[in-house]
């Protein structure tokens, strides 16, 4: 490196100026000499070099090597030894000082340059390394992630101060322990604890990362909620040197999302609220409004009213209580469920029996052209089910098959009991309008009617009510349904219940 500045330090006069003349000749500047250790670091203060040539026999209290320590330690100037003797010895004490070159006399002036250059070089890499991994420092100390970093043993060499923060343990304290003890996550939900991700990145060397649910043990037995990865850290490609754990406090973020979900909550409900009170209110008005005008015809013609027109309208009166009757119980029934007062109290009971009795009662109540046709295919029905709940299931299902068949076809109701795996297998198929894909998705929420239902009355209740019901047994619902095909509704449940 040309213009370099150097400082030469040499007991022997002759040899400093030779050495001198040869740095002059090949394009350095020499910023002095020097022959013994004081002066040579009151020289290197005052001239400021760039590197120092330095004799390790020096007369004085000070010999080379120990001149060129307090050089490099006050300065940070690069030393390059020279000596006439090569013995191990001397060679182990100049390496304490971490020279950057050795040179062993006599020296061509080719062996000087060459040696001059390569510390110069290596110097300014070293100085490099240095302000980046300096500057790194700086970075991961400032950092708001905690950063931990291991050994490929997995032993914790470095901790920033976020990670002091989040963890409790300070840096002096943690190095050298295995970082499972460090890093002791669980799993927030089953409170068991889950392997260390330090530990996975050494056997699958490959980056890992924390569940949704985590959480960090600190060393006070704190639990914070934490999101993190790790990462390996390779020297070569093939070889893991240690691993780096990034991780951060989710507890604000986790606090956010709880509130969210409450506030989203409380706007499900308030919805519901408003659509549950416009709903009943739609729903009551109609019948209300059925018995009102009855009753002002049965007024109005008095004495004059046929024997056929008062059982007409005491008829449509009594449709009127009934229809009133079933959305009390409708909404009294989602009240105990959405409290989670909804009990399932399973009895003895003969499914075949106990369809074939629905089906009479419901016949007699619902005046409709459509007929049901019920078919058991199996000889044994017998189960341990709530009666009242297959009622509430059955009888909604029916009602629906019934009301969206407007053509009048046959409703077709199959029971199977499977005694292999144990379980009761109910279908329901109409001819009827069937439901709409876009609908299908969200049939089973509160007070949600399918996009093609238009005038036909209904709540938006009963296959909520079906489907707690179905919950409840610990049993499945499933439907498939084409528009103006049909609907087929199929509800699987055990025959006993699970202890």
């Amino acid at each position: 490196m040309p213009q370099a500045r150097i400082l030469v330090v040499e007991d022997e006069v002759i040899v400093a100026r030779t050495i001198a003349s040869q740095l002059t000749q090949l394009g350095y500047t020499v910023t002095g000499t020097a022959s013994s250790g004081k002066v040579a670091i009151a020289k290197a203060w005052e001239t400021q070099p760039e590197l120092v040539l330095m004799d390790i026999i020096l007369k004085g209290e000070m010999d080379g090597i120990t001149t060129a320590a307090h050089i490099r330690q006050q300065l940070d100037v690069p030393v390059i030894f020279l000596t006439a003797y090569g013995d191990e010895n001397t060679l182990e004490r100049a390496k304490v000082t971490q020279p950057f070159g050795y040179i062993v006399k006599p020296f061509t002036t080719k062996d000087l340059r060459i040696a001059i250059e390569i510390g110069l070089l290596k110097h300014q890499l070293e100085r490099e390394l240095r302000e980046n991994r300096d500057q790194l420092a700086t970075v991961l100390n400032s950092m708001s992630d905690a950063v931990i970093a291991t050994n490929e043993q997995g032993m914790v060499t470095f901790m920033n101060p976020a990670a002091e923060t989040l963890t409790g343990w300070q840096q002096e304290d943690a190095l050298g322990h295995d970082a499972s003890n460090i890093f002791h996550i669980v799993d927030e939900v089953t409170e068991a604890s889950l392997e260390n991700p330090v530990t996975r990145v050494l056997r699958e060397q490959q980056v890992v990362y924390l569940g949704e649910f985590t959480s960090l043990i600190t060393r006070n037995g704190k639990r914070v909620p934490i999101g993190d990865s790790a990462s390996p850290l390779r020297r070569r490609p093939d070889q893991i040197n240690g691993v780096v754990v990034v991780f951060w406090d989710l507890s604000e973020r986790r606090q956010a999302q709880l509130l969210e979900q409450a506030l989203q909550k409380e706007q499900e409900l308030n919805r519901l609220k408003s659509l549950f009170i416009s709903t009943v209110s739609h729903e009551f008005r109609n019948p209300l409004t059925v018995i009102q005008t009855a009753v002002e015809l049965i007024e109005l013609q008095g004495s004059h009213l046929t024997d056929v027109k008062r059982r007409t309208y005491l008829k449509r009166i009594q449709g009127a209580v009934q229809s009133m009757n079933q959305l009390m119980e409708e909404v009294l029934f989602m009240g105990h469920a959405e409290a989670g007062r909804l009990v399932c109290n399973p009895a003895p009971i003969n499914l075949e029996q106990f369809c074939r009795e629905l089906i009479e009662d419901f016949s007699t109540v619902i005046n409709s052209t459509s007929q049901i046709i019920f078919t058991c295919h199996s000889e044994n029905t017998n189960a341990v089910m709530d009666e009242r709940l297959l009622h509430y299931m059955f009888g909604n299902l029916l009602s629906n098959a019934v009301k969206y068949s407007p053509r009048g076809g046959n409703i077709q109701f199959d029971l199977i009991c499977d005694p292999t795996d144990k379980v009761a297998i109910f279908y329901i198929q109409d001819p009827g309008i069937g439901i709409p894909q876009a609908d299908q998705g969200r049939l089973f929420e509160s007070f949600y009617r399918a996009s093609n239902v238009q005038s036909i009355q209904g709540t938006g209740l009963g296959l909520v009510i079906v489907k707690r019901c179905v919950d409840a047994h610990g049993g499945q619902i499933s439907f498939t349904s084409e528009v103006n095909v049909g609907t087929t509704f199929t509800v699987i449940l055990p025959l006993t219940p699970e202890l």
